[in-house]
């Protein structure tokens, strides 16, 4: 029996090599064949966790900012209301710090000084009295050193007291504010971090699309940075295939196209998005004049928006436009 028609029909119908498909006369020089191909979205999130909820079914068509998932969220939680209890505490501190002493502080001290201004005058007719004493020798020289000496600690507390008052009724030091400042910039932003660890155990669709695949269950175990759901969106399906080194020239990025397809009710509109730098698949021999057309490079379609939707792996036949 002879296999050679069969195989040779079979290489027609892939897309390698592509020379053979043109010795057998089915396609026109500007028509090449190539597949879907689709660009996946994967929903993961960057910590661990039990899978709580899934609100994803495969095949579903979802909108952007759908609910997706959500991991248990026990310990972010306690977390972030510990970081607000600590940005309540800060703020707390850094008023107090601005508005200086209350008013019962302030009374406090006043009368404190008041206090020592009359120990001081007590000290200082004692001494007088003792300096006439022992003007009359009635009393020693060390008594009369004694009351000069409390009448100079008397002097001391009335000037510790002062400054009390003043500092009291000033304002806060600018450096114990800016202090206090900065302990509440660093409390918000432990705040913010431990709102986005509990954010990422909820996750939404981040764009539209159909539901490709859900990898887990609820109660099962997820791995930081494990994709939970696949999302396909239609912008992200496009057209790839197949042209020889000879027909490289011809293709411009840009460049209009049309693409065919098995069961399209017509055929879509698209523009070439990508060409390959080099050859996918190349011919094992050396690169003489005579073999040169076995190089193939990839190039990619990109349909235009609001036509029928194409599915990645359908075959396809892309008709290049004339520049």
């Amino acid at each position: 029996m002879n296999l050679f028609p069969s195989l040779l029909a079979r290489l027609c119908a892939t897309a390698l090599p592509l020379t053979l498909c043109a010795a057998c006369g089915e396609a026109p020089s500007d028509a090449f064949p190539g597949y879907a191909e689709g660009e996946y979205v994967r929903l993961s999130a960057p910590l661990a966790g039990t899978l709580t909820a899934v609100h994803l079914q495969r095949g579903d068509r979802v909108g952007a900012g759908a609910p997706a998932y959500v991991l248990e969220q026990a310990s972010e939680t306690a977390a972030r209301q510990e970081a607000h209890s600590r940005v309540g505490r800060a703020e707390a501190l850094l008023a107090d710090v601005r508005k200086g002493a209350r008013s019962d502080d302030m009374a406090a001290l006043a009368a404190a000084l008041r206090e020592a201004e009359a120990a001081q005058a007590l000290s200082q007719a004692n001494l007088e009295r003792e300096r006439k004493l022992a003007h009359d020798k009635f009393i020693s020289r060390a008594r009369l050193e004694q009351s000069a000496a409390l009448l100079a600690a008397d002097r001391a507390r009335v000037e510790q007291a002062r400054a009390r008052l003043r500092s009291a009724a000033a304002s806060a030091r600018s450096d114990q504010v800016a202090a206090a400042e900065k302990e509440v910039e660093a409390a918000r932003a432990q705040l913010a971090q431990a709102q986005w660890k509990v954010d990422q155990k909820a996750q939404s669709t981040p764009v539209a699309g159909m539901v490709s695949d859900v990898a887990y269950r609820a109660g099962e175990w997820v791995p930081a940075g494990a994709a939970i759901a696949t999302l396909l969106p239609p912008a992200n399906v496009k057209a790839r295939f197949f042209i020889p080194e000879t027909a490289l020239g011809t293709i411009r990025v840009g460049q209009g196209a049309v693409i065919a397809c098995d069961g399209c009710a017509a055929p879509l509109k698209g523009r070439v998005t990508f060409i390959a730098p080099e050859a996918e698949y190349t011919s094992p021999l050396i690169y003489s004049k005579e073999n040169r057309a076995a190089l193939v490079f990839m190039v990619e379609a990109a349909p235009e928006p609001g036509q029928a939707a194409l599915h990645p792996g359908q075959p396809l036949t892309v008709r290049t436009e004339r520049p």
